[in-house]
């Protein structure tokens, strides 16, 4: 990797907080990675062996015309082609193809390594739009769809593999499944892709923070949920609302939590629980291969959006700093206990929920002592107390364990640091009496079930 930290950065970062240069250090080395991830799929694809089987060949072709026009657009436009490169969601699918090509999956010899493949045609497209270089290519439909990463999709009822053509000139692009009329789609002083075609739809820019922050309910599957309907105008509405009205609860927060949307890329909403929910109101989840990107279900308010977002971009920050330095050198076995998951955990697992957890804790003290609403202040008490006790019920562990590197022993104490300075001003009694309680039936119900 290129980029690097200091000393005193990652204990910046144990702290929960990081400047603007050290963020933007830890996004570089995500681009980096992203990078010889794509260096290493193109040279997969191009090294492909497409003999003796037509729909091989075929499926082989295609990816190497659409790998080639992507170098195109790289070598002309590189700053339009990383738009779409470094998009969160061309991580986890980038992941699937390398790992398809590498383990001998030919594509055409599976339905999975087929689609993911042919999906290298609508990035490479969605580069060239970005570019307004002139160019002309075909994609398949997938899932009554033609989905162009960043810009939108077309919907089209047409089967699975139903060919389309499109082709595109400055800010300009075409369209055109078979079996339809063209759609003509352009960009906007705004940079979104419109149409006046009804079957276009553009995807929805959250804005006001430090970076336009894409809600993508148009991805034919990130994080492995499968495809899903698009959200209605009043759903983006609502999620456009929540946004808006938890930008400022992130600046109360502490001026860490702002920074950090610096990594954000984009919001992809759910409907279902996420793996790490604590409770029916608001679920979250990220994935390491798809930095930058934060699954959510629809919050109940703004301060459960503002602190899902604080939660889930410092396992972003956890992840980008462990690429780039190692923290320790313990196995993967799950053996720990972590109060807020009921099975055990790998360390590597509950280091990240410890990190998040704490964030949480400064998160919502900050919450309480600013905002005027009792009922709000008396629900951001409970929650900065319950997610201090919990670290504070694993941090001697984290503390002790041998295998920290040197980084990773900068790292965890200035971890306890903060948390120590979280110690005040103190929620009242009461939310301490309960935190306590919580945690330790918590350890009780999982020694029981799992002591060996």
């Amino acid at each position: 990797m290129t980029a690097t930290l200091t000393p005193d950065e990652v204990r910046d970062l144990g702290h929960t907080e990081g400047g603007s240069a050290t963020i933007a250090r830890l996004a570089a080395g995500q681009h980096t990675r992203r990078l010889l991830l794509l260096r290493v799929l193109l040279d997969a694809v191009d090294a492909t062996d497409a003999t003796g089987v037509a729909s091989v060949a075929g499926a082989a072709g295609a990816a190497r015309d659409h790998a080639g026009l992507l170098e195109t657009v790289e070598r002309a436009a590189p700053a339009a082609a990383r738009q779409v490169l470094f998009y969160s969601l061309t991580g986890p699918w980038a992941e699937r193809c390398v790992q398809w090509l590498e383990t001998g999956s030919h594509p055409g010899a599976h339905p999975g390594a087929a689609r993911d493949l042919a999906r290298l045609g609508a990035l490479a497209a969605a580069a060239a739009a970005r570019s307004g270089i002139g160019f002309a290519t075909r994609v398949p439909v997938h899932g009554g769809r033609i989905t162009l990463p960043t810009l939108g999709a077309l919907h089209c009822a047409a089967p699975d593999g139903t060919p389309a053509e499109l082709r595109g000139e400055s800010d300009r692009l075409v369209l055109h499944p078979a079996g339809r009329p063209p759609a003509e789609v352009h960009r906007d002083a705004t940079g979104t892709w419109r149409s006046a075609d009804p079957g276009w739809l553009p995807l929805h820019t959250l804005d006001g923070g430090p970076r336009p922050v894409l809600l993508d309910d148009l991805d034919p599957g990130p994080f492995g949920i499968g495809a899903r309907a698009a959200l209605r105008p009043e759903e983006r509405a609502r999620w456009s609302e929540l946004w808006h009205d938890a930008l400022p609860l992130l600046g109360l927060g502490g001026a860490a939590r702002s920074a950090e949307l610096a990594l954000l890329d984009c919001i992809v909403p759910t409907l279902g629980p996420a793996a790490d929910a604590h409770d029916g109101a608001h679920t979250s989840g990220t994935s390491s291969t798809a930095f930058g990107a934060v699954m959510a279900s629809p919050p109940p308010g703004p301060a459960h959006l503002a602190a899902g977002l604080a939660h889930e971009l410092q396992h972003a920050k956890l992840t980008a700093l462990s690429e780039l330095v190692p923290l320790h050198t313990v196995d993967d076995e799950p053996r720990h206990w972590a109060p807020w998951r009921p099975e055990p955990r790998p360390f590597h697992s509950l280091l990240h929920g410890t990190y998040a957890h704490l964030a949480l804790a400064g998160f919502w003290q900050r919450l309480a002592v600013a905002l005027d609403d009792a009922e709000i202040r008396d629900q951001a008490w409970a929650a900065h107390a319950r997610c201090r006790t919990q670290v504070g019920a694993v941090l001697p562990m984290l503390r002790g364990t041998r295998r920290l590197t040197d980084a990773g022993r900068v790292f965890v104490d200035a971890m306890a640091e903060r948390h120590e300075r979280l110690r005040a001003p103190a929620p009242p009694a009461g939310h301490l009496v309960r935190a306590a309680a919580y945690v330790e039936t918590a350890r009780t119900v999982w020694l029981r079930q799992h002591r060996r």
